[in-house]
């Protein structure tokens, strides 16, 4: 199936359109050469254009209806899942997910983020946005899996924490402060990937880890350009939010250089909306490679190790 064309996707849209139309047809004289001829182009265009995307244009690619969310990881990444629900206190979030999973023979504990896919799930979730009992859901996870001596992965998709009245009179950035404190001494190694948007507190609330990567068309910001370019120009503008994300510094490549990240995740031709379990295969081995790489350090080296790496965050040489 072709997915909806992005706003700069138009001529791989087309041209992917055309390539359907001959691979419906497979036996028509000169399909073969011709179905050759348009993967060439298509690939080559798509190449071209993936390879130079502006911030903007990254952003579009991040927020990509089709693109893999959690619960489409887990089916395709982990071996087994056994959810975990509510914070004891409140609620069950469904903004955000947890429990025990299975990745390549290890154990972990899993908590992501979940936008959902129809109307429905979307509303559900809040579309990703999370309350204070989301936060305090995985916290308690965390703990548990610390507890039970588990390495923790966090799968980060959000635009930011819901900014309601309701969460912020529970104490949404008290709880978003806490589970940064929280995390940044646990006990047991913490693997996150940003795998679409990286919004804001929302997703620094689950984000402090031995290992923080990027897929490759994901984005990490402290603002949406939109809440950039509303602060700075009082408007969000096309224009203006284009002159936001390029000025954030938002993209893998931005943030692997600012040191911000440590790993960006290659993403298939096109984004990981094109190919899924391309993309979950992918995701699948760097998250068991660095599992194992953190499993031969000690307690005090796991935590010296993070400690360091998050005061490094910033320092200009």
């Amino acid at each position: 199936m072709v997915p909806a064309p992005l706003p700069f996707e138009q001529e791989i849209h087309e041209l992917e359109v055309q390539l359907a139309r001959l691979e419906a047809n497979p036996d028509a004289e000169e399909a073969s050469e011709a179905i050759r001829e348009t993967r060439r182009k298509l690939t080559g265009l798509k190449k071209a254009k993936y390879s130079n995307l502006s911030a903007w244009e990254t952003i579009l690619v991040a927020r990509h209806p089709n693109r893999p969310q959690t619960m489409d990881y887990i089916e395709m990444a982990f071996d087994e899942f056994v959810e975990l629900h509510g914070d004891r206190a409140f609620g069950d979030d469904r903004a955000i997910r947890s429990g025990f999973a299975r990745l390549d023979g290890h154990k972990v504990m899993l908590i992501g983020q979940q936008k959902g896919k129809t109307l429905a799930e979307r509303q559900q979730c809040y579309y990703g946005c999370a309350h204070p009992e989301g936060y305090r859901k995985a916290l308690g996870k965390m703990r548990l899996a610390a507890k039970f001596r588990l390495p923790i992965v966090c799968l980060i998709d959000t635009p930011g924490a819901f900014p309601g009245i309701g969460a912020e009179e529970r104490g949404q950035a008290q709880l978003i402060a806490t589970s940064i404190l929280e995390m940044s001494r646990l006990p047991t190694p913490v693997v996150c990937v940003v795998i679409g948007e990286g919004g804001s507190g929302g997703a620094l609330g689950i984000g402090v880890g031995d290992r923080m990567n990027i897929l490759q068309h994901a984005y990490y910001s402290v603002i949406s350009p939109e809440g950039c370019a509303g602060i700075l120009w009082k408007v969000a503008t096309d224009d203006s939010k284009q002159r936001a994300a390029g000025a954030l510094r938002l993209t893998a490549a931005d943030l692997k250089r600012l040191k911000v990240v440590d790993h960006v995740i290659p993403e298939p031709l096109g984004g990981g909306h094109r190919e899924p379990r391309v993309m979950a295969n992918t995701l699948k081995s760097h998250i068991s490679r660095q599992l194992k790489e953190l499993a031969s350090l000690s307690v005090d080296q796991l935590l010296a190790e993070r400690y360091a790496k998050f005061r490094r965050i910033g320092v200009l040489a």
